[in-house]
C-alpha cells in the first residue's frame, strides 16, 4: 500500500485554482485509463483525489508491480499534457458535478457549515460560478506548471517493501 499527498499552497488561493485543479486531476484520471489497464488485470490498484490541499496518489496490490504502475502514474504526472477535446469533456463533468451538489440540500448544508468553520474556504457556489464563466486551455497549463513547481510531499508506505 503506496499513499503520496503532493501539496501545493496554490490550490486554494482562489475558487478559480481549485477548478483548474479539479480539471487537471480529472484529465490526468482520464489519461491514465488506457496505459493502467493492465495494471487493472493485474490486481493492482490506484487511486488520485483531488484534496483540499494537494493530490492524493493510492496504489495498492503486489509489491513486485507496484513500482511500476507509480512510475507510471508519476511520468503521467510530469510529462502533463491534453487535447482541447478532452478538456472540453471534462469541463462539462465538472459543470454536472457541481451542479449536483448545489441541488442536494446535505451536501449544500456541509459546505455552507465547512465554509463558517474553515477560514479561506471556498464555497461551491463561488466555484460553480466561476466555472460557468468559462476557463481556458491556457490557465489550466500555467496552472499545472506553478502546481508541479510549488509542491511539498508527504508519503506512507506499508508492506512488503525495503527502504
Amino acid at each position: 500500500y503506496v499513499r503520496f499527498h503532493l501539496i501545493s499552497p496554490l490550490i486554494q488561493q482562489s475558487a478559480e485554482n481549485i477548478i483548474l485543479f479539479d480539471t487537471f486531476v480529472n484529465i490526468l484520471s482520464h489519461n491514465l485509463g488506457e496505459p493502467a489497464y493492465e495494471a487493472d488485470v493485474a490486481q493492482l490498484e490506484y487511486k488520485l483525489v483531488a484534496g483540499e490541499y494537494g493530490l492524493i496518489i493510492r496504489v495498492k496490490g503486489f509489491n513486485h508491480k507496484l513500482p511500476l504502475l507509480f512510475q507510471l502514474i508519476i511520468d503521467y504526472l510530469s510529462d502533463f499534457s491534453f487535447t482541447p477535446a478532452v478538456f472540453e469533456m471534462i469541463t462539462e463533468q465538472l459543470k454536472k458535478t457541481y451542479y449536483n451538489i448545489l441541488i442536494k440540500p446535505e451536501t449544500l448544508a456541509k459546505d455552507v457549515r465547512l465554509l463558517i468553520l474553515e477560514h479561506g474556504r471556498w464555497s461551491m457556489i463561488d466555484k460553480y460560478q466561476t466555472l460557468m464563466k468559462g476557463l481556458s486551455i491556457e490557465a489550466l497549463s500555467a496552472f499545472v506548471a506553478a502546481f508541479k513547481s510549488q509542491l511539498f510531499v508527504e508519503g506512507l508506505v506499508q508492506g512488503n517493501f525495503t527502504s
